[in-house]
């Protein structure tokens, strides 16, 4: 009978600066639990609004990592040298293009920790402005940054600004016509989304990342490019709600999960 391979496309390391498990002590627990592939997908944020975050690592000695553990594992387990880019407006993207093309990767996700210059995570966003304004706000700051950003495979938890309001908002129609539009950049670029089951640990309930709507409407525009990760920054949650997130792209209609090696997409059944 077959099984989809159990496979991790979103983690991060003592790399990253909210990072609390080593590289190796990641990939091996990945491995103990089954998992065939294992994406380290550590933070690059240049132009970050807090100073102890952003670049934060050498790329040059995250590389030579990468390396060392995927040759000391690869009996067991493959490991796919990724990366996380937070993509902002002007110069920043520069930074993220030149450190993309400037080194050997297998798969980058590409992600908004911050938008119009404020950190997401720490409510600045929202001030002066309904949690319904702040959130049409994000994604249309979304669009505006993929018009001219395109040095990513799959746009990360593309509604992580549900996160850090004081309350999620409904989506109705004129919400999700923005997010339509993000999706169709998205599709036309050949890019793709992720399910990031990182959802249940910010006690978002049963809205996920993607939720049920943006997922639904990312199939229906004809989206097909869907990697699945944990977004895991220790080894406890590595490989958390693999399964269920498999489960939820077959209720949708998805018949394949996306992998990735040196930049290019291979499809899975699920």
């Amino acid at each position: 009978m077959y099984t989809t391979p159990l496979v991790d496309y979103h983690t991060h390391t003592t790399y990253s600066t909210d990072g609390y498990s080593s590289m190796k002590d990641m990939v091996a627990t990945a491995a103990a639990l089954g998992i065939s592939q294992i994406a380290v997908t550590d933070h690059y944020d240049p132009d970050y609004p807090s100073d102890d975050w952003g670049e934060g690592f050498s790329l040059i000695e995250y590389q030579n990592g990468m390396e060392i553990i995927k040759e000391e594992f690869k009996d067991r387990i493959r490991l796919i040298k990724g990366l996380e880019v937070g993509i902002q407006h002007g110069s920043t993207m520069d930074k993220c293009r030149q450190v993309v093309r400037g080194y050997d990767y297998d798969f980058i996700i590409g992600s908004f920790h911050c938008a119009e210059g404020f950190e997401l995570s720490c409510g600045s966003f929202f001030k002066d402005r309904s949690v319904e304004n702040a959130t049409a706000a994000f994604y249309k700051y979304v669009y505006d940054c993929l018009r001219d950003y395109k040095d990513y495979d799959v746009l990360g938890h593309i509604n992580v600004i549900d996160r850090y309001g004081s309350y999620i908002p409904f989506y109705g129609d004129e919400l999700m016509d923005i997010i339509r539009e993000v999706l169709k950049r998205i599709i036309e670029d050949g890019k793709g989304i992720e399910i990031n089951t990182s959802s249940f640990r910010y006690d978002m309930g049963d809205h996920t990342v993607p939720s049920q709507g943006i997922l639904q409407l990312y199939h229906e525009l004809g989206g097909e490019i869907v990697t699945v990760g944990s977004d895991a920054h220790a080894v406890r949650d590595v490989g958390f709600g693999i399964q269920w997130a498999y489960d939820k792209l077959r209720s949708v209609g998805f018949r394949y999960l996306t992998t990735f090696c040196q930049r290019k997409p291979s499809f899975v059944k699920l």
